[in-house]
């Protein structure tokens, strides 16, 4: 790893407590925040008790004025940011017939508003110093729309795009781009999520995957690979013959209702 100094958000848990175990390991300074000072609190103080150094920052993403103070006050603590990794997220998982316009704020406050504001906040910095790297957490989500899951889907293929189009901006400049696409990752979010979860993964083996993309600079890692394989196939599926497949495995997991909800933050 040739980064000194890193900003994850949302690393209380999941992914991206994970990265930062993985990341404080090869020697990376962290800047870690999550809106919960508990766990953040602990996973500083493990990190620290392993040799590591970590800083703690209390930070909500869904008010972007706040991520842009924090994400400028770690710049200026820490030397310049030099990787900085948008992990916040959060998934409702609601049948379509019931969704409403605050569903899909809520959660595109975090996935997408969050995102952005995270990913841009010291941007103009990066590009001065002609060094740095943008992380986004996307998903395999993104890839086509998944029932129970519209704004999830959604959110998650923005974010993807912007990713890309920063990518297309920026390769002149020194500031490198990923865009993270997770398939099932074994954490809260994905347990509390309805149907199968294939191919699942520790968040350990995630991270250690997506530090592997970091350190080649990778414009996309998506894992594991036999999902990802799958998920790029489905993609040439014609409409009619994808919506049959999906919503006849959706039938099947309801085992007859008409709708679920649930949500949880990665």
């Amino acid at each position: 790893m040739t980064y000194k100094t890193a900003f994850i958000t949302g690393a209380a848990g999941g992914i991206g407590s994970a990265l930062a175990h993985r990341l404080a390991r090869a020697g990376v300074e962290l800047a870690l925040s999550d809106r919960r000072l508990e766990p953040l609190e602990s996973l500083a103080e493990s990190i620290r008790a392993k040799g590591g150094n970590a800083r703690i920052y209390v930070l909500d993403v869904t008010e972007p004025e706040a991520v842009y103070r924090t994400i400028g006050q770690a710049d200026d603590e820490m030397g310049g940011l030099e990787l900085i990794i948008a992990n916040a997220g959060t998934n409702t998982e609601r049948w379509s017939g019931d969704l409403e316009w605050e569903d899909y704020r809520r959660e595109a406050a975090v996935n997408m508003d969050g995102a952005v504001a995270t990913l841009l906040a010291v941007l103009p910095r990066l590009c001065a110093r002609k060094r740095g790297h943008l992380v986004g957490m996307s998903s395999m989500a993104q890839y086509r729309g998944l029932p129970g899951n519209a704004m999830y889907s959604a959110t998650k293929a923005f974010l993807s795009t912007f990713l890309e189009s920063l990518r297309a901006d920026l390769r002149g400049v020194g500031v490198a781009v990923t865009d993270v696409r997770p398939g099932f990752v074994d954490t809260r979010m994905t347990a509390e999520a309805s149907g199968p979860h294939p191919f699942l993964v520790t968040p350990e083996r995630a991270a250690d995957i997506i530090v592997r993309g970091i350190t080649k600079r990778s414009a996309v890692v998506a894992f594991p690979w036999q999902l990802a394989a799958a998920t790029r196939c489905a993609t040439v599926l014609p409409a009619r013959l994808y919506d049959h497949i999906v919503n006849s495995a959706r039938n099947r997991n309801l085992n007859g209702h008409t709708g679920t909800e649930k949500q949880v933050d990665r």
